[in-house]
C-alpha cells in the first residue's frame, strides 16, 4: 500500500491551528494520521495492544511539537510520525523481547471463501513471524518500503540513514525473509519457488 505524499505546508497549518486551539484540524491530524502511526507500530511490535499505546504515544508528542512546529526544517509530519514510532517500537522491543515466537494477528480479508481466507491468514501469520526474525533495522526497513510503501529518501530521513543503507537494510531484509520463508512454501499454497514476502 504506498501512502501519497505528504504536503508540509498544508501540515504545518494544521498543527498552527491545532496549537491555536481548534478542534477541527486536532480532529483531521487524527484522522489522517493515527491509522498509518498504528498500523506501522503493528507491523514493528506484532502486537495490537502494544501498538495502541505507541501510536497514543506518538500522537501525543506530536500535539506536544505542535506549538513549536517548524514547517521550514525540512521533515514532514508524516515522516517526523514515522520516525517517532519506530523510535518508540524499538525502544519497547529492546526492553521487553518475548521469549517464544510473537502472537497472532487476527487478519481480516474481505474476499470470499473460507479457505482463501485461511490460507492469507496463515501467510500473514508467517510473514509476521518472519518480520519478528530479523533484526530491528532491517524489519523497520522492509516494513517501511514494502508494507507501508514509502520511497527510499523518506525513509532514510526516518531511519536517519542515507538511502544507499535503506537499499541494504531491506535487500537483506527480504534475502532473509526469503530464506525463512522457503522452506514454508508448500504449507503456505505457493507452487513455484519464489514465496510472497509482503
Amino acid at each position: 500500500m504506498t501512502q501519497s505524499p505528504s504536503d508540509p505546508a498544508a501540515e504545518a497549518a494544521l498543527l498552527k491551528a491545532y496549537a491555536a486551539g481548534d478542534t477541527a484540524a486536532a480532529r483531521a491530524l487524527a484522522t489522517r494520521y493515527t491509522p498509518l502511526v498504528y498500523a506501522h507500530a503493528v507491523r514493528m511490535l506484532n502486537d495490537r495492544a502494544e501498538a495502541e499505546d505507541v501510536a497514543q504515544e506518538a500522537l501525543l508528542r506530536l500535539w506536544r511539537h505542535a506549538p513549536g512546529w517548524d514547517s521550514d526544517g525540512g521533515a514532514s509530519v508524516r515522516t517526523w510520525l514515522y520516525r517517532v514510532t519506530a523510535n518508540l517500537c524499538i525502544d519497547r522491543l529492546r526492553k521487553t523481547r518475548p521469549d517464544g515466537l510473537p502472537s497472532e494477528l487476527e487478519i481480516v480479508d474481505k474476499r470470499p471463501g473460507v479457505a482463501t481466507h485461511l490460507q492469507n491468514q496463515e501467510r500473514r501469520s508467517a510473514l509476521d513471524e518472519a518480520l519478528m526474525q530479523l533484526p530491528d533495522r532491517q524489519r523497520q526497513a522492509v516494513v517501511l518500503r514494502h508494507i507501508d510503501g514509502l520511497g527510499n529518501g523518506e525513509i532514510a530521513r526516518i531511519m536517519d540513514i542515507g538511502p544507499r543503507a535503506v537499499e541494504s537494510l531491506t535487500a537483506r531484509g527480504k534475502r532473509s525473509l526469503a530464506t525463512i520463508l522457503g522452506g514454508q512454501r508448500k504449507e503456505l499454497g505457493y507452487s513455484d519457488d519464489t514465496v510472497e514476502t509482503y
